[in-house]
């Protein structure tokens, strides 16, 4: 689900700065933006963030600035830049012209191996290291409260839409008493002509008998509608990952709201199920947003 954190740690010399945001996704998805002076050490970054975010598409942004005196990294390789030049100049004084000097020396600056990149102290890189991991740390923190604070919004959300589709069916439970005694004298009425008929065949009567009555019962269906309300609020308040299960759950509770829309025959019952469908899409939506 969403996130965001961000965390700043200042030395003297050096402030790191991480910014982390989250997007909802079915599998993990990274994205570093790292400088490339500490792209030695993204693995160990992503593995950070691997450890601490189980799913969902990941940006992280690092910023390193020195802040204080320090010493270049990079300086000019003067013997060798000087060879250049000096090379540069007799060979245009071979050729028969004097050239301009700064020229050559732009040229000689530009020439392989023209610069010392000094490496720095392994004292200075392992701190440098341990801050920006701090900062990593802590924006993850920042990060997944912000999560946490959604999932619980979100938590409150689907005890509100399982509430309500539990009055429905408690409404649907009364409205099946009022149904059943119409379906009875319906039927009645029906088979009271049907015995009128001479030519009846009695087997083939007590078959659609029976039928007729299974199509119309949805108690099994009201039991099993039950169980699995309860079995979502049961699985919502478990401390792991259960995203996957309540989405399982949710598809269960669709199938019972279904076979009971169809088999009520009912318009009022029909009616409760038209809202009981849109409380369970609105619950399908939000179980894609959470692990």
């Amino acid at each position: 689900m969403t996130g965001y954190g961000v965390s700043t740690v200042e030395t003297e010399s050096l402030l790191v700065t991480v910014e982390i945001k989250t997007l909802n996704a079915k599998f993990l998805d990274l994205y570093c933006r790292i400088p490339r002076s500490y792209s030695d050490k993204e693995i160990e970054i992503r593995n950070l963030l691997t450890s601490s975010l189980e799913r969902g598409k990941a940006e992280l942004t690092l910023t390193v600035q020195q802040t204080g005196k320090t010493v270049a990294s990079t300086t000019v390789n003067r013997l060798l830049v000087k060879a250049y030049f000096d090379d540069l100049a007799a060979s245009s004084k071979e050729m028969g012209f004097e050239p301009d000097r700064t020229a050559l020396l732009k040229m000689a600056l530009q020439l392989p191996n023209a610069y010392n990149n000094e490496s720095v102290q392994e004292a200075d890189k392992e701190m440098e290291w341990q801050l920006i991991k701090q900062a990593v740390t802590e924006a993850l923190q920042k990060c997944n409260h912000f999560r946490e604070q959604e999932g619980k919004m979100t938590s409150d959300k689907f005890s509100e839409y399982i509430a309500t589709i539990d009055q429905l069916l408690k409404d649907v439970i009364e409205q099946d008493k009022k149904r059943i005694p119409a379906v009875r004298e319906r039927l009645e009425k029906q088979v009271r002509e049907l015995l009128s008929d001479e030519n009846l065949d009695q087997n083939r009567f007590e078959q659609e008998l029976i039928y007729y009555i299974e199509k119309f019962d949805i108690s099994e269906e009201k039991i099993r509608l039950q169980n699995h309300l309860d079995y979502f609020i049961e699985t919502l308040n478990l401390p792991e990952s259960n995203g996957k299960k309540l989405n399982f759950i949710t598809q269960e509770i669709g199938r019972e709201v279904n076979t009971i829309g169809s088999k009520a025959n009912d318009s009022t019952i029909q009616h409760l199920v038209v809202r009981m469908k849109d409380e369970l899409e609105k619950i399908k939506e939000q179980t894609l947003n959470i692990i």
